[in-house]
């Protein structure tokens, strides 16, 4: 089944698909258009643990009661997840947060992340690995992901909000038995230009592990750079009552 980006009338516009996508990343681009917020999401983004109001406060020089409706309004939009801290401490328990598993992919990792995945990339190279050892290492991520999308999803819905998470922007195409999902966008792209095998292989197997995880579906095709593909695409055998 091919993917004609060429057609738009094809795309189904439903919670599935991509189209679906703007308001929900309309509203997290507005949460971060706030310089205080932005400020905020980056000293998270960076922490290697969750953090306290009191500790972002302290760090950026603000007081907690201004940091908390912004910490409250990026967890509204899903960029932040909360929870309680009672240990270590007198008194009562403190909310501390962490980025959300499901906040969308921004581009706004810190610099050293697209850095550390150029020079892995070509030790990777430099090392021989084959697309086949890629996509081993891609299989328990997609395993991983697989666990996380809300359960109610049936495997493709499932697997383009995941993508969709990941910045792919995709597309889908459904079809009797059948759905083809086309990456409008693909944040790997420079690194897969570089050494497609690998890149290429590594989310190939990442999609293959979350669909043999979620159960309803199978890969029958994975066309990338490496077959000429562009967009690239996955196609997909579905179950009957499945999508």
């Amino acid at each position: 089944m091919a993917f004609d980006p060429e057609i738009p009338d094809r795309l189904v516009d439903d919670p599935g698909t991509c189209v679906g996508t703007e308001p929900a990343r309309l509203a997290v681009l507005k949460a971060l258009g706030d310089n205080t917020r932005y400020a905020i999401f980056l000293e998270l983004a960076r922490s290697p643990r969750p953090l306290a109001t009191n500790d972002i406060a302290r760090t950026l020089g603000l007081h907690p009661n201004t940091v908390r409706p912004h910490l409250e309004r990026m967890r509204e939009v899903g960029l932040l997840e909360v929870r309680v801290d009672s240990r270590g401490g007198v008194g009562r328990p403190q909310h501390v947060y962490s980025m959300s598993a499901d906040a969308p992919s921004l581009g706004l990792e810190p610099p050293a992340f697209p850095l550390l995945a150029r020079m892995l990339l070509r030790v990777a190279s430099e090392a021989g690995i084959a697309s086949d050892d890629a996509r081993d290492a891609g299989h328990e991520q997609g395993r991983s992901a697989a666990q996380r999308v809300p359960v109610q999803l049936a495997c493709t819905d499932a697997l383009v909000t995941d993508l969709r998470m990941l910045g792919f922007d995709p597309a889908v195409v459904h079809e009797p038995a059948a759905a083809s999902i086309g990456f409008m966008h693909c944040p790997f792209r420079e690194l897969a230009e570089a050494n497609p095998a690998v890149v290429c292989g590594l989310h190939q197997g990442m999609i293959e592990g979350f669909v043999e995880t979620r159960g309803g579906a199978r890969v029958r095709e994975f066309r990338t750079l490496v077959h000429g593909t562009n967009p690239c695409q996955v196609d997909l055998v579905v179950d009957a009552g499945a999508r």
